[in-house]
């Protein structure tokens, strides 16, 4: 029995030294023991049943990993609610937050399944990850507070995070019809008479990036080294160590359509180019996207003048300058609201991917519920030269 106890745990650590990036070795190993008690779950229930209100958070453990958190929910519902300390108990938009995101995941077609051994109500989950997004604070800290291991914590909030990027498609959609109209803003250009500001172009939205900082795959091996391309990889900005975020935002803020990737595969909106150019009816007649320098000038994306300006170019440039506040105040908002994105320790490109999309998706989430919060913008630093972008003739005649 003890034979078949140990083997059953060294199976357990291996799964966790695969999955689990994040574990140090010492972490891995008091892995094995826990991985060990966990076969012998009488015992863990009757631990359970001794804990404070406080640790309900966690449901009762189940040994079937086939259970979902919506049938887990279910058979908890009928217990009485732990009574809550007024620390612990939620302010009335956070709690309605919770409620909204864990409505819109149950009605969701995903079949992707939260992952975890003790598992968790699908709103504890919401609530565990919106404070591992909202905050700034370590996986040890978050296992105290809901009173859950560090690596389970670990795996339910990508697993939460998979299940949003679910919603991509549904919550940053581009308008279409009579939505893509209702969307447009004018290009209000200050000092011109009324009659020419008439015949200026509509604008559905604002194109620009951001960067959101990433841990680089450093080996273990490579901690220590003294190669000197080792170091400078460490000491360096180098490329990769950040993800793009692309997007294309309304005047309210939100995400019409957003695009992440490597920092070294920054395409400035060309793939979005040749999608509006393939499909004209995205856009609505007279309509057309801003961008700053660098970004294409077309018949639907437009750009501000570089080199020699006169009068008329630097009339232009400082008015789509006030445009491009929008787009400045939903990158701060975003970062406001999820402190993670400030640094992401994570040094798997898929996983750091999905934590960005997930608050991507979040962000227009939040403001269909009317919850905004107000970032300070500042002036982001970008490695990449100023140069003009690709230039065709619609877009100049324009």
């Amino acid at each position: 029995m003890e034979e078949y106890v140990l083997s059953a745990g060294r199976a357990v650590l291996d799964m966790v030294e695969r999955e689990w990036q994040p574990l140090s070795s010492g972490e891995l190993e008091q892995r094995l023991d826990q991985a060990v008690e966990g076969v012998l779950e009488a015992e863990m229930m009757a631990t359970l049943k001794t804990q404070p209100p406080t640790a309900l958070y966690v449901h009762s453990l189940q040994s079937q990993t086939n259970v979902q958190p919506e049938d887990l929910q279910t058979t908890t519902s009928c217990s009485s609610p732990p009574e809550e300390s007024p620390e612990e108990a939620l302010e009335a938009s956070d709690g309605a937050a919770v409620q909204y995101i864990t409505d819109l995941l149950q009605s969701s077609k995903s079949r992707a399944r939260m992952a975890g051994r003790a598992r968790l109500s699908l709103s504890n989950t919401v609530q565990l990850s919106l404070t591992l997004l909202s905050e700034r604070v370590s996986y040890r800290s978050v296992s105290r507070r809901f009173h859950l291991e560090k690596g389970n914590i670990h795996r339910t909030f990508f697993s939460f995070c998979e299940r949003i990027n679910t919603l991509e498609e549904r919550q940053i959609r581009w308008p279409v019809g009579i939505e893509a109209v209702e969307a447009l803003f004018p290009l209000c250009i200050q000092e011109i008479e009324q009659e020419q500001q008439q015949s200026l172009p509509q604008v559905l939205g604002v194109l620009g990036h951001t960067r959101i900082p990433i841990r680089l795959p450093i080996g273990k091996h490579d901690v220590e080294s003294t190669m000197p391309e080792v170091k400078r990889m460490k000491e360096e900005a180098h490329p990769d160590s950040w993800l793009n975020l692309q997007f294309v935002c309304d005047r309210k803020g939100r995400f019409l359509h957003c695009t992440i990737s490597k920092g070294s595969n920054m395409d400035r909106g060309n793939a979005l180019k040749d999608k509006l150019k393939q499909h004209p009816d995205l856009m609505p007649p007279g309509s057309c996207l801003l961008a700053r320098a660098g970004y294409p000038l077309t018949a639907q994306i437009l750009t501000p003048y570089l080199g020699i300006q006169g009068p008329r170019e630097e009339l232009f440039d400082k008015n789509l300058e006030e445009h491009f506040h929008i787009l400045d105040q939903a990158v701060a908002n975003l970062k406001a609201r999820f402190q993670r994105l400030k640094y992401l320790d994570i040094g798997n490109y898929d996983r750091a991917r999905a934590v960005v999309l997930t608050a991507c998706v979040l962000h227009n989430v939040f403001l269909d519920m009317g919850q905004v919060i107000q970032g300070d913008v500042e002036k982001e630093e970008d490695t990449t030269p100023e140069e003009d972008g690709e230039v065709d003739e619609e877009g100049a005649q324009r």
